[in-house]
């Protein structure tokens, strides 16, 4: 096991909860409040959903590069293609649900993240 890697994956895990929990406290808590966010399709409320569930989709991201350095680390093998696949689809299959709950279905990334995690199961198993 490398240690090394440990390491990296839990301060990734941890960046990633600090960002969504900081950010949703400190930053987009207080920039909902302004009055002259951008009106989409009618009023601010899709603006505020894109801003958030895009804020957290970072955190998304993180988590499963952190996964892969945690599988990366547990192994002395080099990573397979299908751990390799696994991670990825599954990141990217997190992000989909993630836009598609936090806009709604209204964000069209949803389907894109969709596809790219059908994509990364198929071709890399």
């Amino acid at each position: 096991m490398s240690l090394s890697l440990l390491l990296a994956a839990a301060l990734t895990f941890a960046i990633g909860a600090a960002h969504s929990y900081l950010g949703e406290r400190y930053i987009l808590i207080r920039l909902f409040r302004r009055t002259d966010l951008p009106h989409l399709f009618g009023s601010d409320l899709f603006t505020r959903r894109t801003l958030r569930f895009a804020w957290h989709l970072t955190t998304v991201a993180w988590w499963g590069c952190g996964l892969l350095l945690l599988i990366a680390a547990r192994s002395l093998a080099p990573l397979s293609r299908a751990a390799l696949g696994s991670v990825m689809a599954g990141t990217f299959l997190a992000s989909a649900l993630v836009t598609l709950v936090g806009s709604r279905g209204r964000h069209l990334a949803w389907p894109v993240f969709l596809a790219i995690a059908a994509a990364a199961w198929f071709g890399l198993r």
